[in-house]
């Protein structure tokens, strides 16, 4: 039985852009569509030309990409032919085989946001997109707000798709633009669109995320038959996001009854890169990945409770829905005051120490875990610390440098603009390669911003060590959370910090005070010794 065939449409360079927070330049739409090619999705939608000067620059030096790139527009105008309208005029200057553009099927916006009659509404739409195909391009129509335009005058709204198709779109998208119809309606209303006469192979589905629905919605459209399908990496999108591709490429592929009944462009192998472009995309935006994401969270596949993962080291089937390694993912081990011996066995032999089962180090390891969990450390997110900590007991951590003792200064005073301004100092003193040595740093960044006391002694503690300064130079501090883990007089603070390097690596760190700075300088020591004992594994300087 031969497979239908879905056709991926990624959004990520314009709808995903139109994320609070996100803004891409043109160099960095460049990076994200050579990935998006790589991955292997049909369309790349690369923005709207015309619209802002990021968008224009991106098409004119676009890399070339054997998905479709298309460029977004909208409708002509009224009163103005498709053929003078200069809007319509910039998306197709931009040179793209593909062209989508959007225009309304709700009688409601055509009268209300238009203010022109239904069958003016209508004409603007056939002329629009017969232009489009006059021209030589391949045509898609984006049906703006049609679930909710079709639920309050089926007619009119199915009217708006037939003129599209009659006029030669290739494809008609089904927008649930306000991101409130739930899958059954999705699916019924597909298929009734289907059963008036517009082909399944001509339709596509674009949802948004507005109920958490977005995924679920999109599967529906296509059960009932839709054959293109719209989505942003890592859900990005207009208030609560896109469907994400993310989600939806596994299941495709890895999920029945998608994997037995559809193939797509995406191969197993660049399945494998999933993660990694999900990641990648994080990285751009400067933004920490969201660890409970679907398939490639790095929480995905993280087994806590001591039951879980004494399973999971018999059959990871047990609980697990797939194999990470599909996504490019990978199984974790967390520690916690919940876990077992075969979960803190697991978690040492991937950290590479290799301890017997009888071993009476294992009690002890599991003992410190839960005595400084109860202080109010934790273990679960800090992977490195936990290392640390079992390296400790075990006898195996080696002790690369010493810190003597540290001081940080906060100080508030008048800049050459007579304004008040912080400016943060500190102080470390090491002990490495048998001398001492003292090193001082101020927080100041380039623009003369004070970037604080954690930041001051972090830039400290790295500037002289030794042998090992090199070692360090690639690495970076990506997230720092504080929490206050008990109240009143006696509150404890809890830091933890993410650290990356050049190399992708990626770590966490813990540290725990009544003094936050305290705190985030044991979380920063730790930090460092992780990333020594990693590089110099099996190597010497």
């Amino acid at each position: 039985m031969s497979k239908e065939r879905l056709y991926l449409y990624d959004t990520t360079l314009r709808d995903g852009q139109q994320t609070q927070g996100v803004q891409f330049s043109t160099e960095e739409k460049q990076q994200i569509a050579v990935a998006l090619d790589q991955l292997g999705v049909d369309y790349i939608e690369g923005g709207w030309p015309g619209a802002n000067p990021t968008d224009n620059a991106f098409f004119d030096a676009a890399p070339a990409t054997r998905a479709k790139l298309t460029a977004f527009g909208m409708t002509k105008r009224p009163g103005i032919s498709a053929q003078n309208d200069d809007v319509l005029a910039a998306v197709l200057n931009a040179g793209t085989a593909s062209v989508c553009i959007v225009g309304k099927t709700h009688e409601f916006h055509v009268t209300t946001a238009l203010g022109i009659t239904l069958e003016e509404n209508l004409t603007l739409l056939r002329e629009s997109v017969a232009h489009l195909v006059a021209s030589g391009r391949e045509a898609l129509f984006d049906a703006e707000h049609f679930f909710d335009g079709y639920k309050a005058n089926p007619e009119y709204t199915l009217s708006c798709l037939k003129t599209v198709y009659e006029a030669g779109a290739r494809w008609i998208v089904l927008c649930d633009t306000n991101g409130g119809t739930l899958p059954a309606e999705v699916g019924a209303i597909t298929a009734e669109v289907i059963a008036a006469g517009i082909p399944g192979d001509h339709l596509g589905i674009h949802t948004h995320d507005d109920t958490e629905n977005a995924v679920a919605c999109t599967l529906a459209a296509i059960d009932a038959g839709a054959r293109q399908l719209q989505g942003t990496l890592n859900g990005l999108g207009e208030r609560c996001g896109n469907a994400n591709l993310t989600a939806l490429i596994p299941i495709l592929l890895l999920k029945e009854p998608y994997a037995s009944r559809y193939e797509t462009g995406i191969t197993q192998d660049a399945l494998k890169g999933l993660t990694r472009t999900s990641r990648m995309l994080d990285e751009i935006l400067n933004r920490v990945p969201q660890k409970q994401a679907g398939f490639v969270g790095a929480s995905a596949f993280a087994h806590k409770a001591g039951l879980h993962a004494s399973a999971i080291a018999k059959d990871p089937t047990t609980y697990e829905h797939i194999d990470p390694a599909l996504v490019g993912n990978a199984r974790i081990i967390p520690m916690s005051n919940q876990a077992g011996q075969s979960n803190l066995r697991k978690r040492l032999t991937e950290a590479g120490l290799a301890v017997a089962k009888d071993d009476p180090a294992l009690g002890e390891i599991l003992q410190r875990v839960k005595e400084r969990e109860a202080e109010g450390y934790a273990y679960d997110t800090a992977q490195a610390s936990f290392e640390l900590l079992a390296r400790e007991v075990l006898g195996q951590l080696t002790q690369y440098f010493e810190v003597k003792r540290y001081r940080v200064t906060v100080e508030r005073r008048k800049n050459k603009y007579d304004q008040m301004v912080s400016l943060s100092e500190a102080v470390v003193v090491v002990k490495v390669d048998g001398e001492k040595r003292q090193s001082v740093s101020e927080s100041m960044d380039e623009a003369g911003s004070d970037r604080g006391p954690v930041n001051a002694l972090a830039k400290a503690l790295a500037k002289d060590l030794g042998q090992y300064s090199a070692l360090i130079e690639d690495m970076r501090l990506v997230d720092f959370k504080v929490r206050i883990t008990q109240g009143g007089t006696e509150a404890v603070t809890r830091v933890i910090i993410d650290s990356e390097d050049g190399q992708g690596q990626r770590w966490s760190t813990v540290g725990v005070s009544a003094n936050i700075v305290d705190a985030s300088f044991e979380a920063l020591l730790d930090a460092i010794r992780w990333k020594l004992i990693r590089d110099l594994k099996g190597r010497e300087l």
